[in-house]
């Protein structure tokens, strides 16, 4: 089937008038009263959106913009059009061209809701694509998160993957909203252009994609790009440097927000720690450069214990990991870990379905690893309230049952920063011991004690 999609793709391309629109895809803008819409045609087109309530009223147009970009010889054209002035709790239509299409608003500031994360899924490999889209078209969940490594890849076969994939999930994401952040998979040796041109996200001031934040109900979402520190040494310091300042202030300002938005949730590929052992990935450079930095470069962990981080997602595991709270690798796994934490709360979701055979790990797991499992599948986070959010896995391998199920619960206007202010008691913390030239990590043991 995927084989006779990408002949149909490229003959459409080739043959086919081409301004059909194709890879009809949603994102939040971070006004919930809007919702973002990109699609691709293959000839230039002039494309606006037209869209009303469903058996309500007249339409309203979104005025649609165009920019050509060359993939592997192929010519593309982007549209972003956005729909503004939505009501909250209601359907609409919208139509593109020849093409119709719907989504539902959620309600304002909504305190419930239900969240598809998940990681390294692949369009050849995509062991989680079905039960996916089944899911939420059934309502199942609101939106998607997607924690890097997309289609393998975006770029493969002069973008033609890229496309397929995209269409394959037209029918789910172009009800909802799709919001993604890129992993390393997304390098297609042109600064990512695949995946700058492709997705829309809530704008963060500086003409990129690979990081930002919104908000919604009690939760503040940040995206962040571990991809900056992977590919420093193709793209430069810039992009780490840019993001840092930007995420700081953004943490800054989230957490002196909690009255109104209690939760800070992150989701990004490479993650600060892992146990597989079927790879070098856990103890890499690359990865540990992400965590704690290196010489003039600065890590993220410092930022995410100042500013009482409540959950990180990540994925580039092909595996499910639940961590206990941990902080600079001092843990707490007592049986009420995961009430009023003591540090932030990490998950790996990255085993949706990819091209390399099962993830595994050693026999005795490192002691802040709480789960492990190397089935297929994908999370659903349950923000249930203000004080509760629950996390299940789904796994493909076992005919869809959920193979982890866990709470994490905290008191109103708890913060863990302020809990490791008072556990200190005068003595410095975290206890890493930094290499003497390693001028970042340095830095980041600095931040941390003076803001605990």
């Amino acid at each position: 089937m995927r084989y006779l999609i990408i002949l149909l793709c490229f003959l459409y391309q080739c043959f086919g008038e081409g301004t059909v629109p194709d890879q009809v895809h949603l994102s939040f803008t971070g006004d919930m009263t809007e919702m973002a819409v990109v699609w691709n045609t293959f000839a230039e087109a002039s494309q606006d959106v037209y869209y009303k309530k469903i058996g309500i009223g007249a339409s309203s147009t979104a005025k649609g913009s165009s920019e050509a970009w060359v993939y592997g010889g192929i010519t593309r054209y982007r549209h972003k059009a956005t729909m503004t002035g939505l009501d909250y709790s209601s359907e609409y239509e919208y139509t593109i061209a020849s093409r119709t299409f719907s989504f539902k608003t959620l309600s304002n500031n909504p305190q419930s809701y239900k969240v598809c994360v998940f990681g390294d899924l692949g369009y050849w490999h995509g062991n989680s694509t079905e039960s996916i889209i089944k899911h939420g078209l059934a309502g199942d969940f609101d939106f998607i998160v997607h924690l890097g490594d997309i289609a393998y890849d975006l770029h493969t076969n002069n973008g033609q993957v890229g496309d397929s994939y995209l269409n394959v999930f037209e029918p789910l994401i172009s009800k909802m909203p799709y919001m993604v952040i890129a992993g390393n998979h997304e390098d297609d040796y042109q600064n990512f252009t695949n995946y700058q041109k492709r997705f829309s996200v809530p704008d963060n001031g500086h003409n990129d994609n690979q990081f930002y934040s919104f908000d919604l109900g009690p939760v503040h979402w940040v995206g962040v790009s571990t991809e900056n520190y992977g590919y420093y040494y193709s793209y430069g310091m810039d992009p780490v440097m840019t993001q840092y300042d930007w995420l700081k202030r953004d943490l800054t300002t989230a957490n002196s927000n909690r009255a109104a938005t209690p939760w800070i949730f992150t989701f990004q590929h490479r993650p600060f720690y892992c146990s597989n052992v079927n790879s070098a990935e856990c103890q890499s450079f690359e990865n540990r450069l992400v965590r704690t930095g290196w010489l003039d470069m600065p890590g993220l962990e410092p930022l995410f214990l100042q500013n009482s981080v409540d959950f990180g997602f990540w994925g580039h595991e092909h595996s499910y990991e639940r961590f206990y709270p941990v902080a600079d690798r001092t843990y707490w796994n007592d049986p009420n870990a995961y009430v009023n934490p003591k540090a932030p709360v990490y998950l790996i979701s990255g085993s949706a379905g990819c091209h390399t055979p099962d993830a595994w790990f050693s026999d005795q797991p490192w002691p802040w690893s709480a789960a492990r499992n190397n089935d297929y599948g994908w999370s659903i986070v349950t923000i249930a309230n203000r004080t509760h959010v629950r996390v299940e896995q789904i796994s493909i391998d076992k005919n869809e049952q959920t193979v982890d199920d866990f709470w994490v619960i905290k008191d109103e206007g708890y913060t863990h920063s302020g809990e490791m202010r008072r556990a200190s008691s005068g003595t410095k913390f975290p206890a890493q011991k930094c290499h003497f030239k390693d001028v970042a990590c340095q830095r980041s043991l600095k931040e941390i004690n003076e803001e605990l």
